[in-house]
């Protein structure tokens, strides 16, 4: 059985910080990521979380993503921002990106940023939730290293490559859709690993292209896609939108998130904000409410995202959170 310990808000909040700018991290970009590592813990998302750490010093220390670096912007026209990520950590990046489209979408109603350079951007809800506080509608498309064969085949070619989605609501928080496009988020499988748990069988495959239920396998072999082949065909679009309208490496050409081998990932991201507004006035949120009212009048149905919600609101309330004893110790000899 795993050895878990409690742990509070703050205690993991400094858990990642220090553990970061003790290895070749800038305070500022150190502030970003683990923001963005205990937001993902709040929301349940553990494998986007602290268990990330480890790999993330071997990189620092390898020099595969760079600490130090912060992001830059390569352009502003009109609707359209470039951001550089300077091979460095894509939180930094993905903020300026928010911070420079939320201005730019409420002067024109739309309004879109690549990012460049990147690296794992943990939990793309999220960066678009982020917007839908704003009363934008966000939506935001990010490659990753291999996981996904083109569908019939058995090499890994495309990344989970995340999708997400957000939309602002009247009164409640913004309805936010996110999802990796391999059946489940390869932050799973590597979670599975760490715990020594077996993963189900069609989750993935073994580098013979055989079902496994073996996690390490699986991380050394494919992952599989939703929707079978549609679920490859979106993997395609999300590579040609993240990294070949971004000028970033494909999936197939970055290294891996998860070990300090090879050069810096390299992948891309893009981010595209819209005012509803601009669009259909007042006429917006009573149409959106008028779906997710209909939606819910049925029953045993949900909203997506509401499981995250729910997840939130109990770790909020004990500002807490649980890990390994394994994790906490590991991290523990990092800072």
């Amino acid at each position: 059985m795993i050895k878990t310990l409690q742990i509070s808000e703050k205690e993991a909040w400094d858990l990642a910080f220090n553990a970061l700018v003790n290895n070749q991290t800038s305070e500022d970009n150190a502030r970003e990521v683990a923001d963005a590592l205990m937001s993902a813990e709040f929301d349940g998302q553990s494998g986007h979380g602290l268990s990330r750490i480890p790999s993330y010093v071997e990189q620092l220390t390898s020099g595969k993503v760079n600490g130090n670096e912060a992001p830059s912007i390569l352009s502003s026209n009109g609707a359209v921002i470039r951001v550089d990520a300077n091979n460095g950590f894509a939180y930094p990046a993905i903020s300026l990106a928010l911070k420079e489209i939320t201005v730019t979408c409420k002067k024109f109603g739309i309004a879109a940023a690549s990012i460049s350079r990147s690296h794992h951007f943990g939990q793309a809800g999220r960066h678009v939730e982020i917007l839908a506080e704003n009363g934008l509608i966000g939506l935001m498309f990010g490659n990753t290293p291999k996981a996904i064969p083109p569908w019939g085949g058995t090499k890994a070619l495309f990344g989970t490559n995340p999708i997400a989605f957000s939309t602002p609501r009247d009164n409640e928080p913004p309805l936010v859709i996110d999802m990796s496009l391999s059946k489940v988020a390869r932050g799973k499988v590597m979670v599975a690993n760490q715990q020594n748990e077996k993963i189900p069988e069609d989750w993935a495959i073994d580098s013979e292209g055989k079902p496994t239920t073996d996690p390490k396998k699986a991380l050394a072999g494919a992952m599989l896609p939703i929707g079978d082949a549609k679920g490859s065909a979106l993997a395609l679009m999300v590579e040609i939108l993240a990294a070949g309208l971004t000028g970033s490496n494909f999936g197939f050409e970055a290294s891996s998130f998860l070990n300090a081998e090879g050069d810096s990932p390299g992948v891309g991201q893009l981010i595209i904000a819209i005012d509803p507004n601009f669009f259909s006035g007042e006429q917006f949120s009573e149409r959106t409410e008028t779906i997710i009212e209909s939606i819910l009048e049925q029953p045993s149905t949900r909203l997506p995202g509401n499981k995250r919600l729910e997840k939130r609101k109990l770790l909020e309330s004990s500002r807490s959170i649980t890990i390994s004893k394994e994790l906490f110790e590991q991290i523990s000899q990092l800072t």
